[in-house]
């Protein structure tokens, strides 16, 4: 019997390396199912290890590219809206 992986429990990144003609916007579902699949918050040093396990074997992939779009920091959320959208220092 396997040993679950920690880093990709589900084998979702592996799989999705290995599909042929897949598209950016698939990588980027599978990706979203990859982090809610994962513990922790901080996904960064995993999205690193997954890179440098296979990156390197296919750099043109589109879930590479995903992978590397999940290393950018995130911008903090702030409200938008609200009374002081609406309403004007004078």
């Amino acid at each position: 019997m396997r040993k679950t992986d920690p880093i990709d429990p589900k084998n979702l990144i592996r799989e999705a390396f290995r599909i042929e003609g897949i598209t950016a916007s698939e990588c980027r579902s599978i990706f979203v199912d990859w982090a809610l699949s994962v513990e922790g918050t901080d996904h960064r040093p995993m999205i690193e290890a997954l890179l440098a396990r296979h990156g390197a074997e296919a750099p043109d992939h589109p879930m590479r590219i995903v992978l590397t779009e999940g290393l950018t920091q995130q911008p903090i959320a702030r409200r938008r809206g609200g009374r002081a959208a609406r309403v004007k220092d004078s």
